[in-house]
């Protein structure tokens, strides 16, 4: 059994359809990061940098309870784990291994940045919107051109698919037209038509709270309580 600790977010979106795909058998706690549940020291012995998602394996490595916190290294464990979704060894492995890196080290943060600086920023920094519009836009065109020959990501469908899928098909969220980018938009709809990644997504479709961010979200998210030390 896995405890799968998550928000409405993108990163925790990757795990929820591994963990599908993989039918391992979880249960969900949702860490609402708006009202601070990611600062509480329950979840701090979790996740040291207090973000989601995290898991716990009940049964892990010696059947004893093991925690993983950062998005990419759930994907690989699990990977690891169930024997699915990552080669064993040799070059597709790492063919798989750097666009998952390539999604930790890129689209997440930069498409992240971009989140941040044209929606939930209090003040506008027309600089900032449009340095990271233009790097989402790259970013997008790298993808582009990868799956201009090919189905997925790395060849077979794996967690680097898994990984990239949740953040590209907000194309609106980046101003991205899709028609642009056809090649990710046939890859976004063929990802989409899977049952497991359907149910996993109807699982996070979106925060029960609803409208404007009021302050103690925002300060949690993003004023002086994000930095104090813990």
């Amino acid at each position: 059994m896995i405890d799968f600790y998550a928000w409405y977010t993108s990163n925790a979106r990757k795990v929820a359809i591994m963990l599908e795909e993989t039918g391992v058998a979880y249960t969900t706690h949702i860490i609402d990061i708006g009202r601070g549940d990611q600062f509480k020291p329950e979840f701090l012995a979790l996740s040291p940098n207090n973000r989601i998602p995290a898991i716990v394996d009940r049964d892990g490595p010696a059947g004893r309870p093991l925690p993983v916190f950062e998005s990419g290294a759930i994907l690989v464990y699990l990977a690891e784990k169930t024997g699915r979704f990552l080669p064993a060894d040799g070059a597709a492995r790492y063919d798989a291994m750097q666009w998952l890196m390539f999604q930790m080290s890129g689209v997440g943060p930069m498409f992240g940045q971009y989140n941040h600086f044209s929606r939930y920023a209090r003040e506008k920094i027309p600089y900032a919107i449009g340095r990271y519009a233009r790097e989402c836009g790259r970013l997008y065109w790298v993808m582009e051109r990868r799956l201009g020959d090919r189905d997925y990501i790395a060849g077979d469908y794996s967690i680097a698919d898994m990984a990239l899928f949740p953040w590209a098909r907000t194309f609106d969220w980046r101003e991205q037209d899709p028609d642009e980018v056809p090649h990710v938009k046939a890859w976004v709809e063929r990802i989409e038509a899977r049952p497991a990644v359907a149910k996993a997504l109807e699982a996070l479709a979106k925060s029960p709270r609803s409208g404007p961010i009021d302050d103690r979200h925002w300060e949690n998210m993003y004023g002086d309580t994000q930095y104090q030390p813990r």
